[in-house]
C-alpha cells in the first residue's frame, strides 16, 4: 500500500476479531472442551502411531480422519480465520503420555489445522518452549527458550498452536492483544502514527535463521490488501535492523508510532491476561492476534519446569498479504503454503 494521507486510511475495521480485552473470554469461539468420543479418536489414532512407529512425515489426515474431532478442528480452523483469531481447548490429559506420544498428538491435531513449517534453520516443525539456558548474546538465544518476559509480537506463520505440558511454578502469564482494535485505536487518536505503520519498516535476519540469503526486509506492521487487514509485529528485529551501520536510522515518526502502539498493547482495557495450564492447546491467527509472555520461575526438578511444545502453521483458507510481505513469508496468495523458516544448506 503507498503513502496515505490521514483521511485515506482504511477502516475502522468492525470484524469478529476487533474484540477488547476481557471480551475475547466471552466470545463462543474462545473456549472448548474435548469430550471422551474426541479424545477416543486420538487414543485410537496414538495406539496405531506407536505400534507402527510412524514418524510426522507419515501421519496423515487421510490416514487418521478423527471422525468426532476432525469437525470441531474445522470449526476452529474457520473461526482463527473469520472470529476472534483466538481459541484454547482445555485440559487435554497429557499426564497420561510420554513426551514422545504428546509431540505425536500435537502434531496430528496440528495437521488438521493446516501444515507444519519449520521453526528453525535445521527443520524443526514442533519446538520446546522452555528455559534452555542460554545467556544473553549466544547464537542459539531465542526469546521462548528463555524465562525473560517478551514483548507484543506475532510469528512468522499464519496460526501459531501451543500445548501446555507443564505450567511454571509461578509467573508466565500469557497475554493476548487484538491488533485490529490497535489499529482502529490508532486510527482514531492518532491517524498519523497509524499511516506510518502502514510503511515498510526494515526487520533484521534473525539470528537463528541461518538458512535466509537476505540479511535485511521490509514490511509493514498494519497492511489491507485486497480488502484483508493484517498485521505483523516483532520489534526486536525491528530495533536490531535500524541500529545497523548498513541502513538508514529510524526517523522520529517510525520511533514515535511504534512507542504508541505498544503503549496501546499494555492497555488493560485492550488485552487480556490469562495462564495456560497443563493440558492446554491455544491457536492464534498472527494476522489479527499480538501475544506475548510474562516472566516465570522454574522449579528446580525438571519434571516440574515449565515446559510447551509449539508449532507454525500455514492455514489453507488464509487470507491475502501485501506483496511486502514475501521476502519473510514467501507466497503472498490466499490459501498458500507459506511462513517458517528456510533450512541451511
Amino acid at each position: 500500500m503507498g503513502i496515505l494521507s490521514d483521511d485515506q486510511l482504511p477502516g475502522p475495521f468492525s470484524i469478529p476479531a476487533a474484540w477488547k480485552g476481557d471480551e475475547l473470554i466471552q466470545r463462543q469461539d474462545w473456549l472448548i472442551h474435548l469430550n471422551e468420543l474426541q479424545l477416543q479418536d486420538l487414543e485410537q489414532a496414538l495406539d496405531t502411531i506407536s505400534k507402527e512407529k510412524l514418524t510426522f512425515d507419515q501421519i496423515s489426515k487421510a490416514q487418521f480422519p478423527l471422525p468426532n474431532l476432525s469437525p470441531v478442528l474445522k470449526q476452529i480452523q474457520h473461526q482463527l480465520e473469520y472470529g476472534s483469531g483466538a481459541c484454547q481447548l482445555k485440559r487435554f490429559p497429557v499426564e497420561n503420555y510420554s513426551s514422545s506420544e504428546l509431540e505425536s498428538l500435537f502434531w496430528l491435531l496440528s495437521i488438521h489445522l493446516g501444515t507444519p513449517v519449520s521453526q528453525s534453520a535445521t527443520g524443526e516443525k514442533v519446538f520446546h518452549v522452555r528455559d534452555e539456558g542460554y545467556q544473553v548474546g549466544q547464537a542459539q538465544a531465542r526469546g521462548p527458550n528463555t524465562r525473560k518476559r517478551l514483548s507484543f509480537h506475532t510469528d512468522r506463520c499464519d496460526v501459531i498452536g501451543f500445548l501446555c505440558i507443564q505450567p511454571a511454578v509461578s509467573g508466565g502469564n500469557n497475554q493476548l492483544v487484538s491488533s485490529v482494535s490497535l489499529y482502529n485505536e490508532m486510527r482514531t487518536k492518532c491517524p498519523e502514527l497509524a499511516n506510518v505503520l502502514m510503511q515498510p519498516f526494515y526487520y533484521l535476519r534473525h539470528n537463528v535463521d541461518t538458512g535466509n540469503q537476505k540479511p535485511f526486509c521490509q514490511q509493514p506492521i498494519f497492511s489491507v490488501h485486497e480488502g484483508h487487514f493484517a498485521a505483523s509485529f516483532l520489534r526486536v528485529l525491528i530495533d536490531r535492523a535500524y541500529a545497523s551501520p548498513d541502513l538508514p536510522e529510524m526517523s522520529q515518526a517510525q520511533q514515535d508510532a511504534l512507542s504508541q502502539l505498544e503503549t496501546l498493547a499494555e492497555s488493560p482495557e485492550l488485552n487480556v491476561t490469562f495462564q495456560q495450564e497443563a493440558g492446554d492447546l491455544l491457536f492464534l491467527n498472527n494476522w489479527v492476534i499480538f501475544h506475548r509472555r510474562d516472566e516465570f520461575e522454574d522449579a528446580d526438578e525438571d519434571s516440574l519446569k515449565r515446559h510447551l511444545l509449539r508449532v507454525w502453521l500455514s492455514v489453507p483458507n488464509s487470507r491475502p498479504l501485501d506483496p511486502l510481505f514475501a521476502d519473510n513469508y514467501g507466497n503472498t496468495k490466499a490459501g498458500s503454503i507459506r511462513g517458517g523458516m528456510q533450512p541451511s544448506k
